[in-house]
């Protein structure tokens, strides 16, 4: 059995050697231009739509697989941030429990999404392009029949152009032979003649037959197969997109309500620690008033390597602290107003002590105010630590962090409209003391 098993094998072995080199003759002489080639434009269009949509099936499905892939990394990324919060979180604050379920579900939710995208996209996708080995295949075999078909029809023909040629030389027999053999030999010699060549014609028929009969099978199947697979991309594109975007549309909207819920509980926990705050700094006893001003007074502007000079007023100084008031009432030069001899006073020195007056606002001002001036001129800053002034502008005095960086004629002061608008002293500067007047 094993003999005969090995001879089969050898003989198929021969066979399909055979077959090849048949193949490959054949197509040397189509090249050559010596041998007809069956056309079907119809089918190679065909063809070349099948090879186009496997190729937009392939990069679709390795861009699926990456989303996939990123979708898993940005679920990763997720959980370990929310660990960190978890972490984080003291468990006396505001929402611990809301903050951990919060954390729970957004794990499910990037899982569910993953698992979804899964089943409904890649999956989908895999066995759509599993068609496509298969045909491709069959397209090839499909080829290789139609050579053999080709070189069948080809030895058919030669086979009917020598039949033609044995048969004339059947009706003249060569004069030699019928000299030499008698005449009951010459019609064996005939007969034998022709059977040979029916015995080629016979079997040249049915290899072309047989040839024709395999090629029209596997091409009569792959013409109403590619068709058909070149329609169905557009409901593959269809379901594959529409499955992704309703994925995505039901994954960010509950991400989107969690991510809210997330944020409400920060913004009262914000608002918790805003109100301990407070409450903290009541009992104590310190106001934001003192802070700001411990601040501002630590980031008080240095003094220059030079004296800062004085800018002169255009217009008639006040009086000074040594000229004493003649008239029992005098006419104020820059308000066009009658101010008593009482109201007169002269500038205090940096170091007196607290004396906040009635200004324009009757708001209660920081402690550490020493009075109010009111712009009498303009002045414009030539120095970043300078105020910049308009007439009527209303200015709070402050003292100097360090007395040594006071220059002669220059106070430091913050515009009343800053204080009334921010509550804080941060924007202070110094501005020249002659512009002004003391309220």
């Amino acid at each position: 059995m094993a003999e005969v098993g090995k001879g089969v094998n050898a003989g198929k072995l021969a066979s399909n050697v055979q077959k090849r080199l048949t193949r490959a003759q054949e197509k040397v002489m189509q090249k050559l231009g010596k041998a007809d080639e069956t056309k079907d434009t119809a089918f190679e269009e065909q063809v070349a739509n099948f090879n186009k949509q496997m190729n937009e099936g392939t990069k679709l499905q390795k861009d699926l697989k990456a989303y996939l892939l990123a979708v898993k990394t940005m679920h990763e990324c997720s959980k370990r941030l929310h660990d960190c919060l978890a972490e984080m979180y003291d468990p006396e604050w505001f929402g611990k429990e809301e903050v951990d379920s919060i954390a729970e579900d957004t794990d499910l939710l990037w899982q569910d999404f993953h698992e979804k995208l899964l089943d409904n996209a890649v999956i989908s996708m895999d066995a759509y392009l599993a068609q496509f080995p298969d045909i491709k295949a069959r397209i090839a075999k499909r080829e290789r029949k139609l050579v053999d078909f080709d070189s069948a029809r080809h030895h058919f023909a030669s086979v009917q152009k020598g039949k033609k040629k044995d048969e004339a030389k059947i009706a003249k027999p060569l004069a030699l032979v019928e000299k030499a053999a008698p005449v009951w030999a010459q019609g064996i010699l005939t007969a034998h003649q022709i059977a040979q060549t029916n015995l080629t014609r016979n079997q040249a028929e049915e290899d072309l037959g047989r040839a024709q009969k395999v090629f029209e099978e596997i091409n009569y199947d792959l013409q109403e197969e590619l068709p058909t697979l070149w329609n169905s991309r557009v409901g593959l594109y269809v379901n594959t997109f529409r499955s992704v975007s309703g994925l995505e549309e039901t994954f960010h909207r509950d991400m989107g309500k969690l991510n809210q819920n997330l944020s409400d509980i920060m913004t009262k926990l914000e608002e918790q620690r805003v109100a301990k705050k407070g409450v903290t700094t009541a009992s104590t006893g310190k106001s934001d008033d003192a802070a700001n001003h411990n601040q501002e007074t630590s980031d008080a502007p240095k003094s220059p390597s030079k004296p800062r000079e004085v800018p002169p007023v255009s217009r008639p100084p006040r009086p000074a602290s040594s000229q004493e008031v003649k008239p029992d009432k005098i006419i104020n030069l820059f308000e066009d107003a009658e101010v008593s001899d009482s109201n007169t006073t002269t500038q205090p020195e940096q170091n007196e002590a607290p004396t906040v007056t009635n200004g324009s606002s009757d708001t209660e001002l920081p402690p550490s105010v020493l009075f109010k001036v009111k712009t009498m001129h303009d002045y414009s800053a030539t120095d970043s630590d300078e105020l910049d002034l308009k007439a009527g502008d209303i200015v709070l005095v402050l003292p100097f962090a360090n007395p040594d960086e006071a220059d002669d004629g220059w106070l430091m002061g913050v515009k009343e409209s800053h204080w009334l608008q921010n509550k804080n002293l941060l924007a202070k500067g110094v501005f020249p003391e002659n512009f002004t007047q003391k309220l």
